[in-house]
């Protein structure tokens, strides 16, 4: 500031020289207010240049500026500077954070004070079938239009969540999607969405399992109750005796399996994978369930079933041997069972080109109806519980082959036709298998 007075002070000290020079007051006069013209003049052309590099906002070409003009020009650009790196900085903030909400499990819908969308995540796009880009400014009550949601807006009491049904086409278990809207900002409002269906279905499966399994022992618990209270109140023959024993000892043999299954199902669920370091005589194993099978036969069937091995590869699993045993035991036992006397089970194990390998069990039973298969490996499931009953299946084999399959790396197939008899296989991966050099067991049929 000093300076630029400075220069001001000895431009009209020469302009004034030069007019008193000319021998005139008027003159002196005239000298320094042409001096003091061009100092605006020059000052205002430096000020234009700095105001037009300003309005540019351009820092490439930045003008030469000196004194006043040039101090501030330099404190401008290292504000800009710092501006910009801030403001880059919060963008960088502000990206990093959409992309962890866009990566969230649920769904998030920004609102204006209109309820309009001004930005949604992908979870949130495919609970209401919104477009992230598209249905940017359009007003949600006109997407989503589900009666509950309307109703829930033009309330707008927020403070409770409530359900809709998502899109999709899921017939066999619609999907459920829970909701709730949270003001904030100058009006706005923020929107969660998240998918309820596994939830629902979880507690439905946790109910059906407890009636299940109540419903399972209180039956055989009141068959037994009954029995104790006869033998108690009545004076009975040996014979008479001998049966209500024998009786009572098949419901608690029931009683027994069941639990077994249970804690089977359990011990399942909650240990460790397999893992491939034990290798198991595929051969050996198919041996014991046959032979295991065949004495099932003949307890409760007549005449026996035709029980018959189908050639096939000797193999080697990797994996657990008492789960394998279960597994390949629960699909023969199920076959039994459900296959009327003297009717014909094959059993054995084959490859696929693929290095896939199936341990199958075929009847000649009375078959399944489509409808029934895809619920077949649900806990206590049964396609005709009064049969189930009548042979002692506890309907929890199949749930108990599905998670020894799943726990080796495989799945389990069903393949049947109501009056022709099914086809149960649990499929393994190439990587559980490998050939051995042995040939494949022998066993006589009945």
């Amino acid at each position: 500031m000093i300076v630029r007075a400075l220069g001001l002070l000895l431009l009209l000290v020469a302009a004034g020289a030069w007019g008193w020079s000319r021998g005139s007051a008027t003159w002196t006069l005239a000298g320094s207010a042409a001096g003091a013209g061009l100092w605006l003049l020059w000052d205002s052309a430096r000020a234009g240049q700095l105001l037009r590099w300003l309005s540019r906002a351009d820092d490439v070409h930045t003008p030469r500026l000196s004194g006043l003009w040039g101090e501030l020009l330099e404190r401008t650009r290292k504000r800009f500077r710092a501006l910009e790196q801030k403001a880059h900085s919060s963008d960088e903030r502000l990206q990093d954070f959409l992309a962890a909400v866009q990566a969230s499990p649920n769904g998030v819908v920004l609102l204006d004070s209109a309820a309009r969308i001004e930005w949604s995540n992908l979870t949130a796009a495919q609970h209401l079938g919104l477009d992230p880009q598209r249905d940017i400014g359009q007003y949600v009550r006109n997407l989503v239009r589900h009666p509950s949601f309307t109703a829930y807006m033009e309330l707008g009491d927020f403070g409770r969540e409530i359900e809709i049904d998502g899109v999709g086409d899921r017939p066999t278990q619609p999907r459920r999607i829970s909701l709730q809207i949270h003001p904030y900002g100058d009006q706005r409002q923020l929107m969660l969405t998240r998918d309820v269906t596994a939830v629902q279905l979880a507690e439905s499966m946790r109910r059906d399992f407890v009636a299940n399994v109540s419903h399972e022992i209180r039956t055989p618990l009141t068959v037994l109750s009954g029995f104790v209270e006869t033998m108690q109140s009545l004076p009975l023959e040996e014979p008479e005796r001998q049966r209500y024993l024998g009786l009572m000892s098949q419901q608690a043999q029931r009683m027994q399996t069941l639990v077994s299954d249970l804690l089977t199902l359990s011990r399942l669920e909650g240990s460790p994978a397999p893992g491939t370091g034990e290798w198991v005589d595929g051969a050996e194993l198919l041996r014991q369930v046959m032979q295991e099978a065949q004495g099932l036969s003949a307890a409760i069937a007549t005449p026996p079933h035709l029980i018959e091995l189908v050639p096939g590869p000797a193999l080697e699993v990797a994996g657990n041997r008492s789960e394998l045993h279960s597994a390949m035991s629960n699909l023969l036992s199920n076959a039994v069972r459900y296959t009327p006397p003297g009717g014909r089970i094959a059993a054995g194990w084959r490859l696929a080109d693929s290095g896939v390998g199936e341990f199958f069990v075929t009847d000649t039973g009375p078959g399944i109806e489509a409808e029934h298969l895809p619920r077949l490996t649900e806990r206590f499931y049964r396609v005709d519980r009064s049969r189930s009953r009548e042979t002692g299946g506890t309907g929890l084999g199949l749930a108990i082959v599905k998670h020894v399959a799943q726990r080796h790396g495989g799945h389990v197939k069903v393949q049947s036709a109501v009056g022709r008899g099914s086809t149960f296989a649990m499929a393994l991966p190439a990587a559980r298998l490998r050939r051995t050099g042995g040939e494949g067991v022998e066993l006589p049929t009945r």
